[in-house]
């Protein structure tokens, strides 16, 4: 399973604004997002559809995004997810 390519980000442009919306991801490059240096998602691609690579708890979840409902539920355990994250990390490193 490759990564997703240009054209397949395209058409999952609509879940990478909604991600682009959580405080303190980088999104270092187009569809791989980072938090403080560690890579936090990122997306796939192969002929059954497109898949979403979501670290849950410290380890790499791999989650279908190819239906309204399955981008509903990713969205939902995204946003649970990177939330708890950036929640538990210091602000600062002083």
């Amino acid at each position: 399973m490759k990564h997703a390519g240009p054209q397949a980000l395209d058409e999952l442009e609509p879940i990478l604004r909604e991600i682009r919306k959580v405080e303190g991801l980088t999104e270092k490059k187009r569809g791989t997002f980072y938090y403080r240096g560690n890579a936090m998602l990122h997306f796939h691609e192969d002929p059954a559809g497109f898949f979403a690579d979501l670290k849950v708890d410290g380890e790499f979840v791999r989650l279908a995004v190819n239906t309204k409902r399955e981008e509903a539920e990713f969205l939902r355990r995204a946003a649970t997810a990177l939330r708890a994250v950036v929640s538990r990390r210091p602000k600062s490193d002083a």
